[in-house]
């Protein structure tokens, strides 16, 4: 195999790829092997043709396809290596010449890890906050808890309510006709969820339990039955059930109900105690993007679109799969959200750029900074790993190569840029 490397404009290379004749024979005789017994020649048994016989019956190509599916991913594997360069995406392959008893040429276009100019990424100013835990927020997570242990009553003797629910039957006219979807029986509708068109619930608002309501609302333009939508409608609406939800008192013993405290007060510190630890973790992560984002902007880069689309495609699989795991599938999502696959992938374009940047620039800081991982926060990293998917350590070392190894390092590496970086900072 003979290798020639072309660089290009904005972090592009050309790869030229030769391998000789006799390795393409060789791959030929593959393809041959891989796909005689699906071929029909008259006067042999299926399979049994000789590959001279099949070439002549349909050509010279036939095996063609085949041959460079099996050379060029090993090809392009060693080329790659050989060539030294950084790619950081999928080639772009195109077949130059292909013929019997000719060596296969292939080139591969490859985005290469750019270059960074670094700036100042010392001493970066930014804005010091303190975590404050309101009293709002204490009891909006307590109020959580009290709904959570609350109990379901019925009650009878009062009319509808807001935040009350109720249970009715009803059917909805259009010009005086019935339409279709537009019928229910012992429906569940809380009053003051929205979840019935226009003012529909308001109007139920001080009615008795079997008493008869005629709720006149109008759909709205953009409704999605398009025959409905703008048209004003009649609804029969029968109230036959209002529920409410009765909270637990607020005391001692609501505490030790729901917790591991005797007291109200010892719960309400440990609300706090959790509130604040969550904020002071979500500013800390917010002070890093904030430095990490100045400092890029005081850097040169150019990152190649091939890069960038394969950072979207990544993140695109990473989420398909997270919703997956909730049961809904990526056809499901679009259509929930009326987006499509070009505006989804486009959606997350801006966010894979400052993936690239951050990570480009953190690992250039590294450089700069010679930051080296040792082999014990390499077997610590490795410990939490093993720890994280219950593994023992001994087992998840056999799985991690030394690739994989060499990845977790650079992932280190990373984090101990952010953490000089928000070390030299300085708060304002």
């Amino acid at each position: 195999m003979s290798l020639q490397v072309e660089k290009l404009e904005k972090n592009m290379a050309k790869l030229t790829i030769e391998a000789s004749a006799e390795e393409f024979e060789k791959a030929l005789q593959k393809a041959y092997v891989k796909n005689k017994n699906k071929i029909n020649v008259q006067g042999f048994r299926k399979g049994k043709a000789p590959r001279a016989i099949i070439e002549k019956m349909y050509g010279a190509s036939i095996f063609y396809e085949d041959a460079a599916n099996e050379l060029i991913p090993e090809a392009y594997e060693k080329a790659a290596l050989e060539s030294g360069l950084e790619i950081v995406a999928r080639p772009e392959i195109d077949v130059v010449q292909v013929e019997k008893g000719q060596s296969f040429i292939f080139t591969a276009e490859v985005a290469l890890k750019p270059e960074i100019t670094l700036g100042s990424y010392k001493g970066i100013e930014v804005e010091k906050k303190e975590a404050i835990v309101t009293e709002d927020e204490i009891m909006e997570q307590i109020n959580k808890e009290l709904e959570q242990n609350s109990r379901t009553i019925t009650v009878d003797n009062r009319a509808v309510q807001n935040n009350d629910m109720t249970v009715i039957d009803f059917e909805g006219f259009v010009d005086g006709v019935a339409f279709e979807g537009g019928k229910g029986e012992d429906y569940a509708l809380t009053i003051g969820s929205h979840s019935f068109i226009d003012t529909f619930e308001d109007q139920l608002i001080g009615k008795a339990i079997g008493e008869e309501v005629e709720v006149n609302v109008t759909f709205p333009e953009e409704y999605q039955a398009k025959e409905l939508a703008g048209k004003p409608a009649l609804f029969k609406v029968k109230i036959k059930e209002i529920k409410v939800k009765e909270l637990p008192e607020l005391d001692d013993d609501f505490a030790q109900d729901v917790s591991e405290f005797n007291t109200l007060d010892e719960y309400k510190e440990s609300i706090k105690a959790t509130i604040k630890e969550n904020k002071e973790k979500e500013l800390k992560t917010a002070k890093e993007n904030e430095i990490v984002d100045k400092i890029i902007d005081g850097c040169a880069m150019d990152i190649p679109e091939q890069m960038i689309d394969a950072q979207v495609n990544q993140m695109a699989e990473d989420f398909a799969q997270r919703i997956k795991y909730q049961g809904l599938s990526i056809e499901q999502y679009f259509q929930f959200t009326g987006m499509d696959s070009k505006k989804f992938m486009e959606s997350m374009r801006p966010q894979a750029v400052k993936r690239i940047q951050s990570r480009l620039v953190l690992e250039a800081v590294a450089k700069a900074e010679n930051i080296e991982v040792t082999e014990e926060e390499l077997n610590k990293e490795l410990a939490d790993m093993a720890s994280k998917y219950q593994m023992e350590v001994d087992k998840l070392m056999e799985l991690v190569g030394d690739k994989e190894k060499e990845q977790i390092k650079a992932d280190i590496a990373v984090q101990k840029a952010v953490d000089f970086v928000v070390e030299q900072s300085k708060e304002a």
